[in-house]
């Protein structure tokens, strides 16, 4: 497409094209009723009555032929060609009507500026080049027989000016208004553009958003904003039967705007939210926008600062604490030996070595967290590595354990660094046998890898036949140092989660169907950046 000429697939050029079969097909209605009439004797003085009707009928016929034809030539020579057959026919229409007076001339002139909006610039020059130049020599050629007419050359001339009048003027407003189209396509491409990239941004904040309309049904709704009130679809649905606390801190927000809306929750294990609410007013309409921040992630952090001081303090002093504690587990050993001491006592001395071993534990956790090493992320395939981790395990588990293992068909690959992943299986297996083997004579783990049904992200579920995780603990079991087990450190989940969000992959609990647990890690898309 150029400044110069619409292209023909345009719909404004397939619109000016019907207009220009309408005009033509309209000319030859009106001609044939005309000759019909019997006025065309009186009109035409100079006429040739008979080639006039002849030449109506043939002008007539072959319009109606062309749009059942060629309804959308496609191609600009069979435009010039149906422009230049009009013109001809139409100039022998004026030499059959007697030249000027006649008023085929304005017809002419109509048919010049029309076939001038989709011709290029010098197609359409040089339809109406012979255009004036048919009027002019047909109008001579007239006078020459009918000495009449020879009063009718100024007339002819100024149809032969406006020829290419019209053509110059009609090219003119096409070019700018090609070049305004231009313009707005480009805008509306870029507004496009704008719209998705918007799109996009709000799709991928971790800010939950939602729009609701004055009776709470949801306008539009982010993807954080679905994974946090833990729903598929919000779309078109009334929030009330989704998120009461949500609803009822927007009722107290309308009442008194000033106030700062109290935190919700959405179930025992879902995180924490704050919610912002702002007024939108269109027209008549009132929206209101709704933010959902995650308090979990700000908790997550301050926990993380809380802990790499711990860790600082923790790596400072570890030498000065552990021999002491060496020297107490190792003097608690040889009381332990003596043959001298009572059972109480004996008891006593294990209880010291016990404890010792746990502080120590908890010592090299601690130290671990402060000395973690820098994540090193690579394309994994996730079948491949999984099944070579449960190919091993299998092999040092005693008999009365059992790894299960199944993997749904498909491409399942990640970016994530492969040591840190053993770490987090292997923990989260490790669980899973223990707290299976206390309900079970034999302990069992079941590791599903499969992709999420709605973010198409490869997963990974560690599950046990346990006694699952108590409602109270389900807001607790991913934080630093809570433990339900007298020999724990309350570590290894934090651990996990914070190994699994170093690589942009999520660990959340789930409850199991039939009972026990399900640590589920949804790995990151294989080509997120880190």
């Amino acid at each position: 497409m150029t400044a110069e000429s619409l292209s023909l697939a345009t719909p404004q050029a397939q619109r000016i094209l019907r207009l220009y079969h309408l005009y033509r097909l309209s000319i030859g209605i009106l001609l044939v009723l005309l000759i019909s009439s019997s006025l065309d004797a009186e009109l035409l003085e100079l006429a040739d009555i008979e080639l006039f009707r002849t030449g109506c009928w043939l002008y007539l016929v072959f319009n109606i032929l062309v749009v059942v034809l060629l309804e959308r030539p496609s191609r600009q020579g069979q435009l010039f060609t149906l422009a230049m057959t009009d013109t001809l026919m139409l100039a022998a229409l004026f030499y059959a009507g007697g030249g000027a007076p006649s008023g085929i001339g304005n017809l002419i002139v109509a048919s010049v500026a029309i076939s001038n909006v989709l011709l290029r610039r010098h197609t359409g020059l040089l339809i109406a080049a012979v255009s004036a130049i048919g009027i002019i020599y047909l109008t001579f050629y007239i006078s020459y027989h009918k000495p009449a007419a020879s009063n009718h050359f100024v007339q002819a001339g100024s149809l032969g000016a406006l020829c290419f009048a019209a053509a110059l003027l009609v090219q003119t407003l096409a070019s700018r208004l090609q070049v305004s189209e231009d313009i707005a396509e480009r805008r509306a491409a870029d507004v496009d553009n704008l719209e998705e990239l918007n799109g996009l941004i709000l799709q991928r904040m971790r800010t939950g958003i939602l729009v609701l309309d004055s009776n709470r049904e949801v306008l539009l709704a982010n993807q954080s904003a679905l994974n946090l009130l833990g729903h598929e679809r919000l779309l078109g649905e009334i929030i009330d039967a989704y998120s009461p606390q949500l609803v009822e801190r927007l009722r107290q927000w309308l009442i008194n705007p000033t106030m700062v809306p109290r935190s919700i929750t959405t179930s025992a294990i879902g995180p924490v939210l704050r919610p912002g609410f702002v007024a939108l007013t269109r027209g008549s309409h009132r929206h209101t926008l709704v933010f959902l921040d995650d308090l979990s992630q700000i908790s997550q952090q301050a926990q993380q600062l809380k802990l790499a001081a711990l860790g600082r303090l923790t790596a400072g002093i570890a030498h000065e604490i552990r021999n002491p504690l060496g020297a107490i587990s190792h003097a608690a050993q040889l009381l332990g030996e003596s043959e001298e001491l009572s059972g109480a006592d004996q008891r006593l001395s294990q209880i010291i070595q016990d404890q010792s071993r746990r502080m120590n534990l908890v010592i090299e956790n601690v130290l671990q967290l402060s000395r973690r090493r820098q994540t090193e992320p690579h394309l994994l395939d996730l079948k491949q590595w999984l099944e070579h981790y449960v190919e091993e395990l299998r092999g040092s588990l005693p008999a009365d354990q059992t790894v299960h293992l199944d993997i749904s068909p498909g491409t399942l690959t990640t970016r994530m660094d492969a040591e840190q992943l053993q770490q987090v299986v292997t923990n989260l297996v490790q669980n899973g046998l223990r707290y299976s083997g206390q309900l079970h004579q034999n302990a069992q783990v079941w590791l599903r890898l499969f992709h999420a049904p709605y973010s198409e992200l490869p997963s990974l579920d560690v599950m046990d036949d346990g006694p699952g995780v108590a409602e109270e603990h389900l807001t607790k079991i991913f934080e630093p140092f809570f433990t339900t087990e007298s020999k724990g450190t309350g570590l290894g989940l934090y651990l996990s989660r914070e190994l699994c969000e170093s690589n942009q992959a999520s660990l959340n609990y789930t409850p199991r169907q039939g009972g026990g647990s399900c640590m589920r890690i949804t790995f990151a898309h294989p080509f997120k950046l880190s």
